[in-house]
C-alpha cells in the first residue's frame, strides 16, 4: 500500500510540473513545440495505394472504451483527415473580446464530412493540452498505462511544421482572414499526421468525433460534443419514477451524438451508451425560454423530453439548429405521420417472402441465423429453447434453437431476446425457465422479460408479437412463436410414433421390403443415438458435423455413425418407459416393431434420403393443448400426453420475411422496446445489458444475405403499441387501420385466416371495426350488383384446455360467445347487419370455415381439428397483411396487446383470372392464396382441383362451399365430432356424445367414407349451443375478470 501511495504521489507531482511547463510554452502557437525530438512518431504518411476499408464494423458499438483510453477506436486507420475553413464570423462587441473570430471548419475523413465551430482560444487550449501530453510522455511515470503508451511511440526524426500567427485577433485586418484560414488548415493537417496526437482524446474532442462517429451502418456523421444533460423526461406509465419529478432532476456531463434517426449520449469514463432517443413524428427542438433552463436545448419526442444546457446562448443556438437541420436532411421519413398512422414509411423495392406453416419458416430462420454477423433480435409471446428448427432431426442438435444461438454467440454475434413476462397464475408458459436456459448458454446472449405487473400496473395485456431480426437487414414476422406445437407442414399429421432411417440408395421402397432393408448394414437411425448417449443429449455440446471450410456434411462425425448394430436395436417400449430417460433429449429415432405397421414415407433431405415413419415432434412438442395444457416445461423432452393413444393437434400458421429498409423498421421497433425496458426495469440498467442502436436506412440495401425465393414488393410495417409496451405518448393502431382500409377498398374478394374473430363494434364490449367494414363492403357489392366474396377461416374451437363434450369450460365458451356474436348471432353481427337488406342472399357473399383432419392411431380411427393460428388477410390477389395481430380488441386497438405486422403490396404482376376475366395479379399475393386454397381443399395432392379464380360461381359454390359441407357431413357421420350444428343445447350435447359414430360401429365403412374427404376444409357450425348463454357466469373466475380479457 505504501509503494502504491508513493507511486501516485510521484505521478501527481510530475503531472503538476508538466502543467506548469506548458503554461510558459503558450505564448504562441508553434507546432515545433510538439516535436518529440527523436522519440516521437511524427509523420503518418498515408499510402494512397494501400487498400483501405472505410467501413468500420458495426460490432464496434459493443466494444467501446473510455474516451481517454489509448485503445479506443475512433478514426479510420490509414485514412487522412482533410480540413477547410469555410467561414469566419467576427463578433463585434463594446467589450474587449480575446478571440472575436469564430471559424467554421469543414472536416472530411473518408466518406464522412462534418463541420465544427472553433475560436482561436480553442486552438490554444488544444495546443496547451498536447504540449502537456508531450511533456508527460518524456517522463517515465511508473504507471502501467503510461509505460505501455511510451513503448508504443516510435523513434523517428521529426519534420518541421509551420508556425501559427502570433498576432492578436483583435487587431487583425479583414484582408488577413484568408491567410489565417490557410494557417489553421495547415496546422490541423500537420497535427493529424502525427499519430501521437492524432488519437489523443483532446484532439478527438476538438474534432468532435467519438467511437460512434464512423461506424458505417450508423449512417452519416452529425454533430457531437460534451453537454450537461438533465435527467428525467421519460414517458413511463405506472408506478415507476425514473426521475420525472423536478425534485429528482440531476445534471450529468455526457457526450452527445446526433445520427440520422436517433440521438444518443455516452459516458466519458466507460464509453458506454447511456441513452438512445429515437426520432419520430413528434420530434421537435426548442431553445430559449421553452427549453426551461438558461442556454438550454429541449428535444421532444413521443417517448421523452430531453433537456441539456450549453456554455452560451450562441452555443445552444448552434446545437439546436444543427440537430434540426441534420435530422430534416437525413431522417425526414421518421418525422412524418405515415399511412395508417404507422411509425414506419412505405418501403418500395423490398424483397419479401411468405410462409404457410412453420416448416419453411423455421428452416429459413435457421439459415439466416447461421449467416448472422452482428446481431440477432428475437421476441416471442412464448419461447421454448429446445425446439428443433429443421426436421426430421438428422444432424444431432445442430439445428436445435438453443444450440444454434449458443454457436452464434460463441462466434461473437450479440443475441438479444425479449420475452413476455406472463401472469403465472393465468398462464403456464414459464418464461423464467426460458430466460434462465438461454442466459446460461453464453454471455453474448441477453434476455429480458416485460412487463413487471406491479410496477407497470399492467396485468391484462401481453407482448404478443413474434419477430426474428438478423443484422437489422432480414426480419421474420408473423404468427409463429419459437414454441412447442408450432412446427407443422402441409400434411398436418395427427400421429408421430415412428422412426427415421437413412439409406445410401434411393429406391422407392414398399412396406414389404422394409424387413430386408432393416437387416442391411447400411441402415442406421438418422440420429444413431445409443442408450448410453441419450442421457447426454440434453446439452448442446455436440461437434459441428460440418468441418471448417467444408460445404458437405461429414457423416463420419455425426452421432452414432459406425456404431455397432447392437446399440441400435432397441425396443421402443423399453426406451419410452425407462424412468431415467424422461428428461433425455429425444433427438434419437429408435428402431422398433412399430416401423413395420406404419406407412413408409420417403423423404429427401440435405443428408440423403430418409425412409420410415418420421418422428418430428419430441417431448413437449407433441401436444394437444385443448385436451391438456403444457406442464413441466423444464423437462422439455419428456412426453406429457400419450402419443400412442392421443392424436396431436396440428397447427396452421402464416409467416413472412422482409429485407432492407422494412427490416430496419422492424428492428427499430424491437430496439425501442428493448431500450424502454432497460429504463423501466432497474435490473437491466447495468452495462451488461447495452442500449441498442438502429442501423441507418442509408445502408439498408447493402444486403449480405437474401432469403431464397423472395420477390420484389412494396412493404409497410404496422404495429399496435402504447405507453405500457413501448413508452410512446400516443398509442398506435396502424394494423387495425390497415385492415379496415384494405377491406373497404377491396374490389373482388378478401381471404382471412385468424385465430380469433371478435369484432363488430358496439362501443361497449367490442370496439374494433373490422367486422363492420366487411358487412359494409358486402352491402356495397350487393347494391351495385357486383360479385364479391369473403372467405373466413378460424379455429373450430378456441385454444383453451377444456372438454368440449361437456361444454368446453368457461374460457372456451367465452371466446365462442364473442366469435359467434361477430359472425351470426345478434343484430350487431355481420350476418345480422346483412339480413335486413339482403335476406338470405348473404350466403352468396361470405363463408366461414374451419379445418379438420383424421388418421389411424394404433388401429383406431381418430380425428382432430387443425388449430388455425394465422393472422392474415389477402385482398384481390395483390395485397397481403401478415402479422401477429388477432382480429379482436386486444390486438387491434393499440392500447392493449403489443403486435407487429406488415402490409405487402405487389409490384411484380402475373396473368391470372378473376371472375372469368383476364386479370393481372400480384405474384406474392396470388401464390400465397393459391398455396392456402390448395392446402385446405386438397389441391396439393389433386391437381384437378382448380383454385385459380377465387370469385367465380363455380369455384365459390361447387368447390369451396361444397367441399366444406361434404367434409363436415362425413366427419360428423364417422366421428360425431364437435362442435356440430346438431347440438344447440346442453341436453342435446349429452345425447349427441352418448351415441357412437360410424368409426366405432363399422370401421370398414367408416374408412370408405373418409376416402371421400378432400383437403381439410369444413363448414363452421353456426348453431352449436346457440340456445345457451355462453358468457361465463359472475360466480366463476372467468366471469370475474374484465370483459376486455376475452375481447
Amino acid at each position: 500500500m505504501s509503494q502504491r501511495s508513493d507511486t501516485r504521489l510521484i505521478s501527481s507531482s510530475l503531472k503538476g510540473v508538466a502543467t506548469d511547463i506548458s503554461h510558459h510554452l503558450m505564448e504562441s502557437l508553434d507546432t515545433s513545440e510538439l516535436h518529440y525530438d527523436v522519440e516521437e512518431e511524427v509523420d503518418a504518411d498515408f499510402d494512397p495505394k494501400a487498400p483501405v476499408d472505410t467501413r468500420v464494423p458495426f460490432r464496434y458499438i459493443y466494444e467501446t472504451k473510455g474516451f481517454k483510453d489509448n485503445d479506443a477506436r475512433v478514426l479510420i486507420p490509414n485514412v487522412p483527415i482533410k480540413f477547410r475553413v469555410m467561414d469566419v464570423e467576427r463578433f463585434k462587441s463594446s467589450s474587449k473580446v480575446a478571440s472575436p473570430n469564430l471559424y467554421t471548419i469543414e472536416i472530411t475523413h473518408g466518406p464522412f464530412t462534418w463541420k465544427v465551430k472553433r475560436k482561436h482560444k480553442h486552438f490554444q487550449d488544444l495546443h496547451r493540452e498536447l504540449v502537456t501530453y508531450k511533456t508527460l510522455m518524456r517522463i517515465p511515470i511508473p504507471t502501467r498505462s503510461h509505460t505501455i503508451r511510451r513503448k508504443t511511440i516510435k523513434r523517428e526524426e521529426a519534420r518541421q511544421m509551420p508556425n501559427l500567427p502570433r498576432s492578436s485577433e483583435t487587431t487583425e485586418r479583414e484582408d488577413r482572414f484568408s491567410s489565417r484560414r490557410k494557417q489553421l488548415e495547415d496546422y490541423l493537417t500537420k497535427l493529424l499526421k502525427m499519430p501521437l496526437y492524432r488519437n489523443y482524446h483532446a484532439t478527438l474532442e476538438f474534432l468532435e468525433v467519438s467511437q460512434m462517429s464512423f461506424i458505417h451502418d450508423l449512417g452519416p456523421k452529425g454533430l457531437e460534443g460534451m453537454v450537461m444533460k438533465r435527467s428525467g423526461g421519460h414517458r413511463i406509465p405506472g408506478l415507476n419514477c425514473c426521475g420525472q419529478g423536478k425534485v429528482c432532476y440531476r445534471w450529468s456531463k455526457r457526450w452527445l451524438v446526433v445520427k440520422d434517426s436517433f440521438i444518443m449520449y455516452m459516458k466519458q469514463d466507460s464509453g458506454a451508451v447511456s441513452f438512445v432517443l429515437l426520432v419520430d413524428k413528434e420530434f421537435a427542438i426548442k431553445m430559449g425560454k421553452e427549453a426551461e433552463v438558461k442556454y438550454g436545448v429541449r428535444i421532444d419526442t413521443l417517448t421523452r423530453t430531453l433537456i441539456f444546457k450549453c456554455a452560451s446562448y450562441r452555443h445552444a443556438l448552434w446545437w439546436g439548429q444543427s440537430i434540426q437541420e441534420f435530422v430534416k436532411k437525413h431522417g425526414k421519413n421518421f418525422l412524418k405521420d405515415h399511412r395508417y398512422g404507422s411509425y414506419a414509411a412505405v418501403q418500395e423495392n423490398t424483397l419479401a417472402k411468405w410462409y404457410v406453416d412453420a416448416k419453411g419458416y423455421f428452416e429459413d430462420v435457421a439459415d439466416a441465423m447461421e449467416d448472422a454477423k452482428d446481431e440477432i433480435f428475437i421476441t416471442d409471446w412464448w419461447l421454448s429453447p429446445e425446439i428443433f428448427l429443421k426436421r426430421p432431426v438428422v444432424e444431432g442438435n445442430r439445428w436445435r434453437l438453443d444450440c444454434l444461438l449458443r454457436r452464434k454467440a460463441q462466434q461473437g454475434v450479440k443475441i438479444f431476446v425479449m420475452l413476455y413476462k406472463e401472469v403465472e397464475l393465468a398462464l403456464g408458459i414459464n418464461s423464467e425457465y426460458s430466460k434462465r436456459t438461454l442466459m446460461r448458454l453464453h454471455s453474448n446472449i441477453k434476455v429480458i422479460r416485460h412487463p413487471d405487473h406491479v410496477s407497470s400496473t399492467v396485468y391484462l395485456w401481453a407482448h404478443h408479437e413474434k419477430l426474428v431480426v438478423i443484422d437489422q437487414s432480414v426480419a421474420f414476422i408473423g404468427g409463429i412463436d419459437f414454441a412447442y406445437g408450432r412446427w407443422d407442414d402441409n400434411e398436418h399429421r395427427l400421429t408421430d410414433i415412428g422412426s427415421v432411417q437413412r439409406t445410401v440408395s434411393s429406391p422407392v421402397i414398399s412396406s414389404n421390403e422394409l424387413p430386408n432393408l432393416k437387416d442391411s448394414s447400411e441402415d442406421i437411425p438418422a440420429d444413431g443415438s445409443s442408450e448410453e448417449e441419450d442421457d447426454q443429449n440434453e446439452s448442446c455440446d455436440l461437434p459441428d458435423p460440418r468441418s471448417p471450410g467444408e460445404e458437405t456434411v461429414d457423416l463420419s462425425k455425426m452421432k452414432g455413425i459406425g456404431k455397432s448394430k447392437k446399440f441400435l436395436r432397441l425396443s421402443r417400449y423399453k426406451h419410452l418407459y425407462r424412468p431415467h430417460l424422461h428428461n433425455a433429449d429425444s433427438v434419437s429415432s429408435i428402431d422398433s416393431e412399430d416401423a413395420k405397421r406404419g406407412s413408409v414415407r420417403s423423404l429427401v433431405t440435405d443428408v440423403g434420403e430418409l425412409i420410415g415413419d418420421t418422428k418430428f415432434w419430441h417431448g413437449k412438442d407433441y401436444c394437444n393443448f385443448i385436451l391438456k395444457d403444457w406442464i413441466q416445461l423444464d423437462k422439455p423432452f419428456a412426453d406429457f400426453i400419450d402419443r400412442y393413444k392421443t392424436p396431436r393437434m396440428p397447427w396452421h400458421d402464416i409467416g413472412a420475411v422482409v429485407h432492407g429498409r422494412a427490416a430496419r423498421d422492424i428492428a427499430r421497433h424491437f430496439i425501442q422496446r428493448w431500450n424502454f425496458t432497460k429504463i423501466v426495469k432497474p435490473k437491466y440498467r447495468s452495462l451488461s445489458y447495452p442500449f441498442l442502436l438502429p442501423k441507418s436506412h442509408t445502408t439498408a440495401n447493402e444486403l449480405k444475405y437474401r432469403v431464397p425465393d423472395s420477390v420484389q414488393t412494396t412493404v409497410q410495417v404496422l404495429r399496435s403499441a402504447a405507453d405500457w409496451s413501448t413508452g410512446i405518448k400516443h398509442h398506435e393502431e396502424s394494423i387495425h387501420n390497415a385492415y379496415v382500409d384494405v377491406i373497404a377498398k377491396s374490389q373482388h374478394y378478401i381471404f382471412i385466416e385468424n385465430q380469433f374473430f371478435i369484432s363488430c363494434a358496439d362501443n361497449r364490449a367490442v370496439h374494433n371495426k373490422i367486422g363492420d367494414a366487411i358487412a359494409q363492403r358486402i352491402l356495397t357489392a350487393y347494391r351495385e350488383g357486383k360479385k364479391y366474396r369473403v372467405y373466413v377461416l378460424i379455429p373450430l374451437l378456441p385454444g383453451f384446455e377444456g372438454d368440449i363434450s361437456t361444454g368446453g369450460g368457461n374460457a372456451i365458451q367465452a371466446i365462442m360467445y364473442f366469435n359467434y356474436r361477430t359472425m351470426c348471432r345478434g343484430d350487431a353481427s355481420i350476418i345480422g347487419q346483412l339480413r335486413p337488406e339482403m335476406g338470405e342472399q348473404w350466403i352468396n357473399y361470405i363463408t366461414f370455415g374451419g379445418l379438420r383432419t383424421h388418421a389411424e392411431l394404433n388401429n383406431k380411427l381418430v380425428t382432430e381439428l387443425i388449430y388455425i393460428h394465422s393472422k392474415m388477410l389477402i385482398a384481390d390477389d395483390n395485397t397481403v397483411i401478415i402479422g401477429s395481430a388477432n382480429i379482436n380488441d386486444r390486438s387491434m386497438l393499440g392500447k392493449r396487446d403489443s403486435e407487429m405486422a406488415v402490409i405487402v403490396k405487389d409490384t411484380e404482376m402475373v396473368p391470372s383470372v378473376m371472375g372469368g376475366q383476364e386479370y393481372m395479379a400480384g405474384k406474392y399475393a396470388l401464390n400465397l392464396r393459391l398455396q392456402c386454397f390448395k392446402m385446405v381443399l386438397g389441391g396439393l395432392s389433386d391437381p384437378s382441383i382448380d383454385v385459380q379464380d377465387p370469385i367465380s360461381d363455380r369455384f365459390f359454390k361447387e368447390v369451396w362451399i361444397a367441399t366444406a359441407a361434404r367434409n363436415a357431413t362425413i366427419y360428423e357421420k364417422v366421428f360425431r365430432c364437435l362442435p356440430s350444428d346438431h347440438v344447440r343445447t346442453y341436453a342435446e350435447l349429452r345425447e349427441y356424445v352418448a351415441k357412437p359414430g360410424l368409426e366405432s360401429e363399422d370401421k370398414a365403412r367408416a374408412v370408405e367414407e373418409l376416402k371421400k374427404i378432400r383437403g381439410f376444409l369444413v363448414q363452421f357450425p353456426f348453431y352449436f349451443l346457440a340456445s345457451e348463454n355462453l358468457l361465463p357466469s359472475a360466480a366463476t373466475k372467468e366471469g370475474m375478470v374484465p370483459t376486455e380479457v376475452w375481447t
